[in-house]
């Protein structure tokens, strides 16, 4: 029984020594029969300990050693249980076709030792009989044997690779997480920094503001860090938060922000309400339309800026539009394209498309086309 459940991992002596020790056992009980009045006393002592020396390392070699046995019981009795046992190794270890094979051979040594050496109390018919059915029960238990262990090592395998699968999927979740977090702060930070570099801007080169400028455009300056501090506070509850929150959508007032820093902007909406489109249509949407302003302040400063917004058959559709500028702007390096590539994905994630870059007439134009059922 213990051998029927080994495996590789099990150290191998162990193994041998589980076959050896029955071997020996009928070693001994063959040669205590001879010594009783039996005729083969030398055959059997030295073919009794070649066997047992065999199926020790029938473990490392279940063919080759276990043939040897087994043809060594062909004229020693005392090597009966170990011609068993080899095949037992062979069934346990080897495809089926060889340990059929080696099974076979067990079965015809002991055909022949029965014809040979005649066991008595009962014709041979009988113990041949014997012989088939004993050799057949020992390969087929072997083979059974491996099949499970072949199905218990299947199973550990495809629990293993199942736990891998998990946290692999565990950690592409946690950057899907990561990189929201990032573009949900990058759209936020971008719009707030770019305002607030506006009115500093204003403040620095507006040399004879009055003490009320200054201090209105200090409030200016305050209000848009409060506010920003606020958007990342909510960026974090959205992220963390059940998926149906949508923050902010309120394009109103995200024009009047960007006109309170100098931006003239034409908002045409068409009576389109983002707070009413699916939560990830419209927050997209709202981020688009505040990428783009943030853009046309950092690398177009001064020009006008149209917004366009619409809700046709199936689809939002958002436009934001303004000239191109004639020389680099001072704001014009920073970002480097991380915005559009953030918004391209949220468009994507979102279900729809997003395109941008000079359009006819010497503008630059941010696209994005959102599915928006009914």
């Amino acid at each position: 029984m213990f051998l029927t459940g080994v495996d590789d991992e099990r150290p191998r002596w162990v193994v041998s020594a589980a076959g050896f020790v029955p071997t020996l056992a009928g070693a001994v009980a063959v040669v205590w029969g001879d010594l009783a009045g039996g005729r083969h006393l030398a055959v059997d002592l030295v073919g009794g300990a070649l066997a047992c020396a065999g199926v020790w390392w029938c473990r490392r070699w279940p063919v080759g050693v276990g043939l040897a046995v087994i043809a060594i019981s062909v004229v020693a009795a005392s090597a009966s249980v170990a011609a068993g046992i080899a095949a037992l190794f062979a069934a346990l270890y080897r495809k089926p076709r060889v340990a059929l094979a080696v099974g076979a051979a067990g079965v015809a040594a002991t055909l022949v030792r029965f014809a040979l050496r005649p066991p008595g109390f009962a014709p041979y018919p009988v113990w041949a009989l014997v012989g088939v059915l004993f050799g057949a029960a020992v390969t087929a238990w072997g083979m059974l044997a491996r099949t499970r262990r072949e199905l218990v090592r299947s199973l550990a395998e495809r629990a293993r690779r199942a736990e891998a699968e998990q946290r692999s999927r565990a950690e592409e979740a946690r950057r899907a997480e990561r990189l929201g977090i990032a573009r949900e702060m990058h759209d936020v930070l971008a719009h707030r920094l770019s305002l607030l570099a506006v009115h500093a801007g204003a403040l620095e080169f507006n040399a004879g503001a009055t003490p009320g400028e200054v201090a209105e455009t200090a409030g200016v300056i305050r209000s848009s860090a409060r506010q920003a501090l606020e958007e990342l506070r909510e960026v974090i509850s959205v992220l963390r938060g059940p998926a149906s929150r949508t923050g902010d959508t309120d394009l109103g007032a995200l024009v009047e922000e960007s006109r309170r820093a100098g931006t003239q902007v034409e908002l045409r909406d068409h009576g389109v309400r983002l707070s009413e489109a699916p939560g990830a249509v419209g927050r997209a949407a709202y981020r688009i339309v505040q990428e783009g302003l943030t853009n046309a302040r950092k690398h177009a400063p001064g020009r006008p800026v149209t917004v366009l917004v619409s809700h046709p058959d199936g689809e939002l559709v958002v436009e934001v539009r303004n000239p191109l500028p004639g020389a680099p702007a001072p704001l014009a390096e920073a970002g480097a394209g991380a915005g559009l590539e953030g918004l391209s994905e949220r468009a994507a994630l979102a279900g729809g498309r997003l395109e941008y870059g000079p359009a006819a007439g010497g503008a630059f134009v941010l696209a994005a086309r959102l599915p928006w059922p009914g």
